[in-house]
């Protein structure tokens, strides 16, 4: 049942590759069904919960895995977090992959990705960036498709490595966030 749902929505990408689809308005759909159960299963553990990510970014091509940030009181409150996210199909990655930041995946374990969950600190520096970068990139659309350009860029020469892919994207965050003052 919920492999048919993620098809429907258009979702997955081979574990640790990089393929880019054209934007799916499906894919908002999608973030509140999962944000559904995730709430269900974290109960009042998650004080707040987001879409970012460049599937929250209206018009632009992205990988189909649906981003979401989990924020809770404190970054150990994520090791809580972890059997809830269990009964709901997600894989604990680790606190290692992105500093200060419990990652969580969905998916077929080791051949698809089709959620990834970020839980920080609520109001914390990830959350604040995360959030921050999402925004900025939906109230500037001429910012919004130099992204998706540069994205495009990534996506052919690093098509076999998620982590070159996203590390090469760093300094454009980078520089977007600094204007916040949260680079």
């Amino acid at each position: 049942m919920q492999q048919e749902q993620d098809e429907t929505f258009g979702l997955g990408v081979r574990h640790l590759t990089v393929r880019l689809s054209d934007p799916n308005a499906k894919w908002h759909e999608a973030y509140l069904h999962e944000e559904a159960r995730i709430r269900e299963a974290l109960g009042p553990l998650a004080l707040d919960i987001q879409h970012f990510g460049s599937t929250a970014i209206p018009g632009i091509k992205a990988k189909p895995i649906i981003d979401i940030l989990i924020g809770v009181h404190r970054l150990d409150d994520g090791l809580a977090c972890i059997r809830p996210m269990e009964t709901i199909g997600y894989d604990y990655a680790g606190a290692d992959v992105v500093p200060d930041d419990h990652l969580f995946g969905r998916g077929i374990a080791g051949e698809t990705r089709t959620h990834l969950a970020h839980v920080v600190e609520y109001q914390g520096f990830n959350w604040r960036r995360d959030i921050f970068f999402r925004d900025r990139l939906r109230n500037d659309p001429a910012l919004a498709l130099t992204y998706e350009e540069l994205k495009i860029g990534l996506a052919q020469k690093f098509a076999e490595s998620r982590a070159a892919y996203t590390q090469a994207k760093k300094d454009f965050i980078d520089k977007v966030l600094a204007e916040a003052g949260l680079a």
